[in-house]
């Protein structure tokens, strides 16, 4: 998938945990586990605010577009 997550790297970078970011943006573990993995198609504009304000970040430390080459 050329949309990469690194949900994972913001969260390290801010010291904050699964759990911790789960209870701030008011989101399910296993919703937020499925993000954070990139198992999850689609996310709400209203959840990304949610976890940018709570990450103090961008979209775009969240995520990236990464293109797919084919061989």
């Amino acid at each position: 998938m050329p949309i990469i997550v690194n949900l994972d790297v913001m969260m390290a970078k801010r010291k904050m945990s699964l759990n911790e970011l789960s209870e701030k943006v008011e989101i399910t573990l296993a919703n937020l586990s499925n993000l954070k993995t990139g198992k999850a198609k689609a996310i709400r504009f209203t959840t990304l605010e949610a976890i940018c304000k709570a990450l103090d970040c961008q979209p775009a430390d969240i995520l990236a577009y990464v293109e797919e080459t084919y061989q």
